[in-house]
Protein backbone atom coordinates (compact mmCIF):
# COMPACT_ATOMS: atom_id res chain seq x y z
CA UNK A 1 0.00 0.00 0.00
CA UNK A 2 2.81 2.36 1.01
CA UNK A 3 6.19 2.37 -0.65
CA UNK A 4 9.24 3.78 0.69
CA UNK A 5 12.87 3.40 -0.63
CA UNK A 6 13.58 0.39 1.68
CA UNK A 7 10.27 -0.44 3.33
CA UNK A 8 6.66 -1.71 2.08
CA UNK A 9 3.76 -0.97 4.10
CA UNK A 10 0.53 -2.92 4.36
CA UNK A 11 -2.28 -3.22 6.71
CA UNK A 12 -1.93 -5.42 9.34
CA UNK A 13 -4.06 -8.24 8.90
CA UNK A 14 -5.16 -11.12 11.52
CA UNK A 15 -2.97 -13.79 9.54
CA UNK A 16 0.16 -11.50 10.89
CA UNK A 17 -0.51 -12.91 14.95
CA UNK A 18 2.01 -14.83 14.91
CA UNK A 19 4.82 -12.28 13.63
CA UNK A 20 2.91 -9.78 15.67
CA UNK A 21 3.40 -11.47 19.05
CA UNK A 22 7.18 -12.34 18.31
CA UNK A 23 7.55 -8.57 17.57
CA UNK A 24 5.76 -7.54 21.31
CA UNK A 25 7.66 -10.59 23.15
CA UNK A 26 11.19 -9.00 23.07
CA UNK A 27 11.38 -7.03 26.94
CA UNK A 28 13.25 -4.36 25.04
CA UNK A 29 10.84 -3.90 22.22
CA UNK A 30 7.57 -3.95 24.79
CA UNK A 31 8.96 -2.26 27.59
CA UNK A 32 6.85 0.68 25.87
CA UNK A 33 4.52 -0.71 23.89
CA UNK A 34 3.93 -3.71 25.69
CA UNK A 35 3.36 -7.64 24.49
CA UNK A 36 0.61 -9.79 23.62
CA UNK A 37 -0.13 -13.25 23.69
CA UNK A 38 -1.48 -15.10 20.90
CA UNK A 39 -5.60 -14.24 21.75
CA UNK A 40 -4.56 -10.72 22.58
CA UNK A 41 -2.80 -10.48 19.39
CA UNK A 42 -5.88 -11.83 17.67
CA UNK A 43 -8.21 -9.51 19.28
CA UNK A 44 -5.58 -6.79 18.71
CA UNK A 45 -5.53 -7.69 14.80
CA UNK A 46 -9.29 -7.60 14.56
CA UNK A 47 -9.62 -4.09 16.13
CA UNK A 48 -6.90 -3.18 13.48
CA UNK A 49 -8.67 -4.73 10.81
CA UNK A 50 -12.06 -3.13 11.74
CA UNK A 51 -10.57 0.68 11.70
CA UNK A 52 -9.30 0.09 8.65
CA UNK A 53 -12.68 -1.23 7.30
CA UNK A 54 -14.71 1.46 9.26
CA UNK A 55 -11.89 4.65 9.25
CA UNK A 56 -9.97 3.79 6.02
CA UNK A 57 -6.74 3.79 7.84
CA UNK A 58 -4.74 1.73 10.51
CA UNK A 59 -1.21 0.04 11.84
CA UNK A 60 0.57 -1.49 9.27
CA UNK A 61 2.97 -4.22 8.68
CA UNK A 62 7.14 -3.15 7.81
CA UNK A 63 8.37 -5.56 5.67
CA UNK A 64 11.91 -4.60 3.96
CA UNK A 65 11.43 -4.77 -0.21
CA UNK A 66 14.71 -6.50 -0.26
CA UNK A 67 13.87 -9.45 1.26
CA UNK A 68 9.85 -9.42 2.39
CA UNK A 69 10.89 -9.67 6.10
CA UNK A 70 8.20 -8.25 8.61
CA UNK A 71 10.43 -5.73 11.02
CA UNK A 72 7.42 -3.83 12.63
CA UNK A 73 4.86 -2.47 12.31
CA UNK A 74 3.51 1.54 12.06
CA UNK A 75 0.62 3.54 10.86
CA UNK A 76 -2.26 5.65 12.16
CA UNK A 77 -4.74 4.66 15.07
CA UNK A 78 -7.74 6.01 16.29
CA UNK A 79 -7.96 6.80 20.26
CA UNK A 80 -11.52 7.28 21.09
CA UNK A 81 -10.81 8.63 24.35
CA UNK A 82 -8.52 11.24 23.07
CA UNK A 83 -10.75 11.93 19.77
CA UNK A 84 -7.64 12.18 18.18
CA UNK A 85 -5.34 10.00 15.46
CA UNK A 86 -2.02 8.83 16.59
CA UNK A 87 0.61 8.22 14.58
CA UNK A 88 2.88 5.11 15.82
CA UNK A 89 6.21 2.87 15.04
CA UNK A 90 7.08 -0.43 17.12
CA UNK A 91 10.18 -2.15 15.06
CA UNK A 92 12.23 -5.10 15.87
CA UNK A 93 15.08 -4.57 18.07
CA UNK A 94 17.49 -5.85 16.02
CA UNK A 95 16.48 -3.35 13.25
CA UNK A 96 17.13 -0.36 15.20
CA UNK A 97 19.53 2.24 14.47
CA UNK A 98 18.65 1.73 10.78
CA UNK A 99 16.51 4.79 10.24
CA UNK A 100 13.58 2.14 9.08
CA UNK A 101 11.42 3.70 11.94
CA UNK A 102 11.67 7.31 10.59
CA UNK A 103 10.99 6.16 6.93
CA UNK A 104 8.00 3.82 8.04
CA UNK A 105 6.01 7.14 9.87
CA UNK A 106 7.30 9.80 8.05
CA UNK A 107 5.41 7.41 4.87
CA UNK A 108 2.59 7.24 7.00
CA UNK A 109 2.66 10.62 7.89
CA UNK A 110 2.46 11.64 4.39
CA UNK A 111 -0.36 9.49 3.72
CA UNK A 112 -2.32 10.61 6.36
CA UNK A 113 -2.31 14.47 5.82
CA UNK A 114 -2.68 13.11 1.96
CA UNK A 115 -5.39 11.24 2.32
CA UNK A 116 -7.31 12.14 5.85
CA UNK A 117 -8.98 15.22 6.97
CA UNK A 118 -7.17 15.15 10.44
CA UNK A 119 -5.50 18.55 11.10
CA UNK A 120 -2.84 17.04 13.63
CA UNK A 121 -1.78 13.86 14.17
CA UNK A 122 -0.18 12.92 17.66
CA UNK A 123 2.22 10.42 18.85
CA UNK A 124 1.95 9.21 22.65
CA UNK A 125 5.28 8.76 24.64
CA UNK A 126 6.00 6.97 27.61
CA UNK A 127 8.23 8.57 30.08
CA UNK A 128 12.20 7.29 29.43
CA UNK A 129 10.99 6.24 25.51
CA UNK A 130 13.92 8.63 24.20
CA UNK A 131 14.52 6.72 21.03
CA UNK A 132 10.83 7.40 19.88
CA UNK A 133 10.91 10.65 21.01
CA UNK A 134 14.36 11.70 18.72
CA UNK A 135 12.08 9.78 15.74
CA UNK A 136 9.21 12.02 16.33
CA UNK A 137 11.28 15.20 16.87
CA UNK A 138 12.63 14.32 13.00
CA UNK A 139 9.37 14.42 11.74
CA UNK A 140 8.73 17.34 13.12
CA UNK A 141 6.09 16.76 16.28
CA UNK A 142 6.23 18.92 19.87
CA UNK A 143 5.12 17.77 23.32
CA UNK A 144 1.41 19.49 23.15
CA UNK A 145 0.21 17.81 26.39
CA UNK A 146 0.44 15.39 29.33
CA UNK A 147 -1.87 12.99 29.40
CA UNK A 148 -2.69 9.10 30.34
CA UNK A 149 -3.40 5.92 27.70
CA UNK A 150 -4.36 2.86 29.59
CA UNK A 151 -3.85 3.72 33.48
CA UNK A 152 0.02 5.22 32.39
CA UNK A 153 1.19 8.43 31.98
CA UNK A 154 1.78 9.81 28.06
CA UNK A 155 3.42 12.90 26.68
CA UNK A 156 1.23 14.18 23.61
CA UNK A 157 3.51 15.00 20.95
CA UNK A 158 1.43 16.68 17.81
CA UNK A 159 1.65 17.63 14.39
CA UNK A 160 -0.22 20.00 12.47
CA UNK A 161 -1.29 19.79 9.11
CA UNK A 162 1.25 21.43 6.71
CA UNK A 163 0.31 25.01 5.72
CA UNK A 164 -0.97 24.74 1.60
CA UNK A 165 1.80 26.41 -0.57
CA UNK A 166 0.16 29.27 -2.69
CA UNK A 167 -0.34 28.05 -6.63
CA UNK A 168 2.37 29.09 -8.65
Amino acid sequence: MIETERLLLRPLHVSDVDVFVELHIDPKVNRFVGSFSHQQALERLTVIQRQWAERGHGLCAIELKSSGEFIGRSGLQYWEQFDEVELGWTLRADHWGHGYATEAAQACLDWGFATLDDEYFTALMRPGNEASVRVAERLGFAPRREDHLQGRPVTVYAVDRPAKLPAT
